[in-house]
């Protein structure tokens, strides 16, 4: 049954509410009550004066038992049942429950939300916990800290015999373990606090870079115009740190000679990037890199020959961890093992709600100026959305926060298991 079709549960629902016979609901409407009960079962459409006599007489407003009103909730219910991973959801009768029980179907939209925004919020931790070295290090000052101070303590308790000297020593050691306890518990707290009041600040250079290249959308149309990369650093807001400014002036050079061989006029994001590589005999990870810097909704990683994702541009619905350890299943990694051959995959990411992207990866190898030194490989992958795709590969974030099982990538257990 259409959306559209559920004013005349509402008005049954306000009906049964007031406690009013269908029959006198029908007399003061002026209609009989047979045809308000083919009404109130979604059989005869309404509206105009006879809705508005209805809603009158029910004492609400018109728009409570509008056609249509009921829209927001069938969406987030359809949302809801799309995540369903056992349960078989009667998709067909979703408009049904959401007229007959408006209640119970906001309280299945509720959890809903509230479980998506604890998946995520365990995400993000467990994906703090494995990657902020500051937090690891606070959190092993504070256990080492517990550790001795109960290893002492069992000496003292257990120990009857210890003399005085030996008594005093254990005692100053407990007193310096504790206050090295709770010196390393407020270190704890207000790092914690401060991380929270800037919002997930960065920590590492890299994520400082990171979020410069999200704020300016990843494009610099100064040297899309054939500007110099001094002009770009000049700029207001760029970063200050002397480590992350290294690390542009790096990212600006190649976008610079990137957007002199491939300019965004001769782009055309609605052909593959092999053929647009292939047509315009460029490079393909080069290829790869403008369509990232060409906008919309696009993502792209990068990593160096050990694996350790080196940048991230991120696209809503595929997780990236912060620092490395990704999910071994990318297809940017069987691009690693497979220099200069392009790899194209349709992968499913696992979710509140399934979603699918199409992935493009390759890996180059960098020339270092001499034909004797060690092969240094960088791969980079695009990632857009894709349409449903049956044979797609499923995929992870990083195995600790991953909730597929089993899977032959696996390196450690989840949290979420």
């Amino acid at each position: 049954m259409p959306a559209s079709r559920l004013t005349g549960s509402r008005i049954r629902e306000q009906r049964l509410i007031n406690g009013v016979r269908q029959a006198d609901l029908a007399r003061a409407a002026g209609i009989s009550a047979s045809y308000l009960n083919l009404i109130e079962h979604n059989r005869r459409r309404i509206g105009g004066k006879l809705l508005a006599n209805l809603a009158r007489e029910l004492g609400v407003e018109t728009s409570g038992l509008a056609e249509g009103a009921e829209t927001v909730l069938l969406d987030q219910l359809s949302t809801a049942a799309a995540t369903a991973r056992q349960a078989e959801v009667e998709l067909a009768r979703t408009d049904e429950f959401a007229g007959r029980f408006r209640g119970w179907a906001g309280l299945v939209v509720e959890q809903h939300d509230r479980i998506t925004e604890l998946e995520a919020r365990i995400a993000a931790l467990s994906d703090r916990m494995t990657h902020d070295p500051l937090l690891a290090r606070s959190l092993h000052d504070v256990i080492s800290s517990v550790t001795s101070i109960r290893s002492t303590s069992s000496i003292l308790v257990n120990g009857e015999d210890l003399d005085s000297d030996w008594q005093r020593r254990f005692h100053s050691n407990l007193y310096d373990d504790s206050v090295r306890l709770a010196e390393s518990s407020q270190s704890l707290v207000d790092y914690l606090e401060q991380s929270q009041d800037a919002g997930g600040a960065a920590i590492t250079p890299l994520e400082d870079l990171e979020a410069y290249l999200e704020e300016v959308g990843f494009a610099f149309p100064i040297l899309e115009q054939g500007g110099v990369v001094a002009d770009v650093m000049a700029e207001p807001g760029v970063p200050q740190s002397e480590a992350v400014r290294v690390m542009l002036v790096t990212y600006l050079a190649r976008y610079k000679q990137d957007a002199r061989a491939l300019p965004l006029s001769e782009l055309r994001t609605d052909e593959s990037p092999g053929v647009t590589a292939a047509r315009l005999n460029l490079p393909f990870a080069l290829v790869l890199r403008r369509r990232a810097a060409a906008g919309g909704t696009v993502g792209m990683v990068r990593c160096d020959g050990s694996g350790a994702l080196t940048l991230h541009k991120q696209i809503a619905g595929f997780a990236m961890p912060r620092l490395g350890a990704a999910c071994a299943l990318w297809p940017i990694f069987e691009a690693l093992s497979r220099p200069m051959v392009p790899v194209r995959k349709t992968v499913d990411v696992p979710g509140t709600t399934r979603q699918q992207f199409v992935c493009h990866a390759i890996a180059e190898p960098k020339f270092t100026g001499d034909f004797d030194a060690p092969q240094v490989l960088e791969a980079v992958m695009l990632i857009e959305p894709a349409q449903e795709d049956a044979n797609a590969t499923p995929i992870g974030t990083s195995c600790r926060i991953c909730p597929r099982e089993p899977c032959p990538a696996r390196r450690e257990t989840s949290i979420l298991r």
